[in-house]
This record gives C-alpha cells, sequence and structure tokens, in this order.
C-alpha cells in the first residue's frame, strides 16, 4: 500500500499522519483566531460551472466523471470556486473562512509532480478598504509560515488587465488578450499578430472575398458537406469575426511600449511605485492602478512588511489559476527550490460577479500546502 503523500514520505500513517494533521490543526487555529469560519466545500463539482470559468482547458488539468443524475462532474482542482459558491448562496457581508481538505489535479505522462495534495486555506469577501485587506491576508499567510526561511513574491494582475483594456483596438482583440493572459506564450503570439498588418493566409483570403462578394454560401456548399455540429448559421458567424478582424489596423506602436513596459515591471515594490506613474502619465488608464498599488505598499508598511525588500514582478502569477485578477502572491521556501510554493494566493474579485449571476463583492484569498510545509520543516 502506498504510505508516501505528496512531498511527505510515509504520512499516510502513524508518526508521519499525525505530524501532518497537528499541522493541518495549527493552520486552522490560526485562521480561526482571524476570525474565520470552517466550510466543508463538496469535492465534486458540476463541470459546467469550471468550464464556464476556465474553458475547455479545464479538462486536461481535472478528473472527470459523469454522474446518471447529474451529469459531467469534476473533483475539485481547487476549493476557491465551490468557497465563492457557497458564500454567494448563503453567506452573509462582510464574510471570512477557511477550509482544509484534498484536491486533485491530472499530470502530463512523466511528471513527478502530485495528482493529490492537502490544501489549507483562507478566503475573505469584504467590501471594506481593499488595500487594508490585501495586507492582512498576506500578513496571515506570512504568519502562518512561522520561523521557516521564505522568500516571498507579488504581482498585480490588475496593472496588465488595465494595460490591455486602455489598448485603443477591437473588442474582440482585447477579449483575446485578456482571455489568453495567463498563457504567456499565446499572449506574446496574439500581441505580435495585432501589432503587424494583417496577412491573411490564402484560403483565409479566399473566404474574405467571398464574404465580400456574397458568396459565402456559395463557397461553403462548394468546399464540403456540412459534417458535425458546426451550422452554416455558426460559419456565418465565424466568417463576420474574421472580416471584422481583417479590417483591423495594427495595434499603435505606443500603447504596445507601455504594455511591453508593464509585462517587464520587476523589482521590490517601492521601487515599482514610481515606474508605475511614470507609466500612468503615458497611459492614463493606467492611474487607478498606480494609485491603488501605492495604497497596497503604503497598508503593507503599516501592517509591519519591508516593501523595501519586498519583490514585485507584474508577470507574477500568469501560469495559476485564471480567475486571479488582482493583487497576487506566494511564498517558496528557501532551503527547499524543489517544492512549490508553500503558500500563495490572491485577489479574484470579478469571479464573485460570475459565480452570484452579476451581484460580485470583493474578494481575496489565500492557500496553504501543508504537506510541503511539513517537508520543508523536515517532517516534524
Amino acid at each position: 500500500m502506498q504510505t508516501d503523500r505528496a512531498y511527505l514520505p510515509g504520512a499516510r500513517t502513524g508518526a508521519g499522519l499525525q505530524a501532518l494533521q497537528s499541522e493541518v490543526g495549527r493552520l486552522l487555529a490560526l485562521f480561526e483566531k482571524a476570525g474565520a469560519e470552517f466550510l466543508d466545500p463538496p469535492a465534486l463539482l458540476p463541470a459546467d460551472v469550471l468550464i464556464d470559468l476556465y474553458g475547455e482547458d479545464i479538462r486536461a488539468r481535472a478528473y472527470t466523471m459523469t454522474d446518471p443524475a447529474q451529469g459531467e462532474m469534476l473533483l475539485r482542482p481547487d476549493f476557491t470556486v465551490p468557497v465563492v459558491q457557497l458564500h454567494m448562496r448563503d453567506g452573509s457581508e462582510p464574510a471570512r473562512y477557511m477550509y482544509s481538505g484534498q484536491v486533485w489535479r491530472r499530470q502530463a505522462a512523466g511528471s513527478t509532480r502530485p495528482n493529490e495534495y492537502l490544501q489549507v486555506g483562507f478566503e475573505r469577501f469584504d467590501r471594506g478598504d481593499a488595500a487594508a485587506i490585501d495586507a492582512e491576508v498576506f500578513c496571515l499567510m506570512q504568519a502562518a509560515l512561522g520561523d521557516l526561511p521564505v522568500q516571498a513574491a507579488t504581482g498585480d494582475l490588475g496593472i496588465l488587465r488595465a494595460a490591455v483594456q486602455g489598448l485603443t483596438t477591437s473588442d474582440a482583440r482585447r477579449a483575446a488578450l485578456m482571455r489568453h493572459m495567463w498563457r504567456p506564450a499565446r499572449f506574446k503570439h496574439l500581441l505580435e499578430r495585432y501589432s503587424a498588418p494583417a496577412r491573411p493566409s490564402e484560403p483565409r483570403k479566399a473566404l474574405l472575398e467571398a464574404v465580400h462578394a456574397g458568396r459565402l454560401g456559395e463557397l461553403v456548399a462548394g468546399a464540403a458537406p456540412l459534417i458535425g455540429l458546426r451550422s452554416f448559421e455558426d460559419i456565418e458567424a465565424r466568417a463576420a469575426v474574421l472580416v471584422d478582424e481583417a479590417a483591423q489596423p495594427p495595434l499603435d506602436a505606443g500603447e504596445v511600449a507601455v504594455l511591453n513596459d508593464v509585462l517587464a515591471l520587476a523589482g521590490m515594490v517601492d521601487e515599482i511605485a514610481p515606474k508605475l506613474d511614470a507609466l500612468a502619465e503615458k497611459r492614463p488608464a493606467l492611474g487607478s492602478v498606480a494609485a491603488q498599488f501605492a495604497d497596497r505598499a503604503a497598508a503593507l508598511r503599516k501592517a509591519g512588511v519591508d516593501t523595501a525588500r519586498l519583490p514585485f514582478e507584474a508577470s507574477f502569477g500568469r501560469t495559476t489559476l485564471e480567475y486571479y485578477d488582482g493583487f497576487v502572491f506566494g511564498f517558496q521556501a528557501l532551503n527547499r527550490p524543489d517544492l512549490p510554493q508553500i503558500a500563495q494566493g490572491g485577489r479574484y474579485d470579478a469571479m464573485t460577479a460570475v459565480l452570484g449571476q452579476g451581484q460580485g463583492i470583493p474578494a481575496i484569498g489565500g492557500i496553504l500546502r501543508p504537506e510541503a510545509l511539513l517537508a520543508a520543516k523536515g517532517g516534524k
């Protein structure tokens, strides 16, 4: 029988399991002291909810099954989505929650990453001072790590979102860039494509000419019989999108330069503020996020964080789950660089509106990996 756990040998029985349970209890006691209420979200989630949030990519990362009564279901890949669902249905405001339990992630063939591991987390739903709340949650997660030597990292996906939303281009192009913000290679490819004059391939050129000449039906009929679920109306709608895309001029070079400067922002928090202010002078769309950044830095300093030594990278968090849309943070164990981040989290205001059918509330949370935390402590 397998007695090892993620990152932690021999922790399914005996003293190893007792040490892990004790660590989980310590973390929950800390969150309870911070005013959190314990929640126990379901492990099986309706697939359509997560697919609506993340797209079809979620199928490659989650374990799926079909229930005769409920349809396609997923084993939870994390806790935040079901916690938000519970809060938006039954929660009062403001609210603080804690939870613990297994999550499951499918891994690629040959990967050494675990497909099952524990999470212990804290979520806060509050319309109060966002900067102060960001600082409080960051400091709470830092305190949960005790005296473990760690390197903190911070970012703010709201800055990149504001830079994209401020581009002078079509809604479709902005939406595509926003959709691929968490896929850096794809985002870069789209940005380069939108920055150059349109060069449609020969098949696409023929399609565009057919649309302009009113011969789309003739082109489709002559290509092949309609097979599958896509109707002629679907093809017509997609062709209209391609026509609109071909008519778009390249992105403004100055706007792209500012966007690339945003992507390159990196340094200590105190060094970033003047750079961000300078970018906001060029692109007013960045003004509000620059002010939010300054407020958060002040709140962190007030909470005792040395922002002159706190790293910041605008691109940090772009490869995590897609729901983060503002301040993000993580902590890496210095003595175990082979482990994933021991703790991480961030703000996800927009997701609460999606799951609340338009009735959102500002929210931020964080998770710890107790198995990784205990492994970094030497298993004790």
